[in-house]
């Protein structure tokens, strides 16, 4: 169901080496807002008097508007997290991101000149951070935000780089692989 690698996308030789989603971090803000909803909703159902009229569709529009506010507020952007991911093999790193309208960026390892991250103190404490990865091309950098993991996906990016340097016969010292 969730899109990711398949043998039919690899090439030959290629294997899978890290298939990541961004940090579940990104839904701390969306899931506040779901439980606020609901706190509003049992609260506004709870208070509405005994006596008022047409009691039954009153707290059925109030469920119905909530669920439709969870959706927007939480259901979206839950989907828009999962559908997005990074997948990391033997040859590429691939971006694919959307839930509708799908779109896709792969960086050959051979074009990858530099690979960074960085991390705030709470990112630090979460175990997450941002991926920064500069390549020869049109694109130049890529930034990777919310990278679980993100210093030993660094750490494994830098590895496959110089692999695939070696394997193609390159020996830039310059760049450091």
């Amino acid at each position: 169901m969730w899109p990711m690698a398949t043998p039919d996308s690899l090439a030959d030789g290629e294997r899978l080496v890290l298939r990541l989603h961004p940090h579940g971090r990104t839904m701390l803000g969306p899931a506040a807002i779901l439980a606020l909803i609901l706190a509003v909703a049992i609260t506004v159902i709870l208070i509405l008097p005994a006596s008022a009229s047409h009691l039954a569709l009153i707290r059925l529009a109030i469920g119905v508007g909530a669920l439709l506010a969870a959706l927007v507020w939480f259901g979206v952007p839950f989907l828009r997290w999962r559908m997005t991911t990074y997948e990391l093999t033997s040859r590429r790193l691939s971006l694919r991101e959307g839930v509708i309208t799908r779109s896709g960026h792969d960086v050959p390892l051979t074009r990858i000149s530099d690979v960074a991250f960085t991390q705030g103190p709470f990112e630090r404490l979460l175990g997450c951070g941002k991926l920064i990865v500069e390549s020869a091309g049109e694109h130049g950098q890529v930034v990777l935000k919310e990278i679980p993991g993100v210093q030993r996906v660094q750490a494994t990016l830098f590895q496959l780089v110089g692999e695939e340097h070696a394997r193609q016969g390159r020996s830039d010292d310059s760049d450091g692989y």
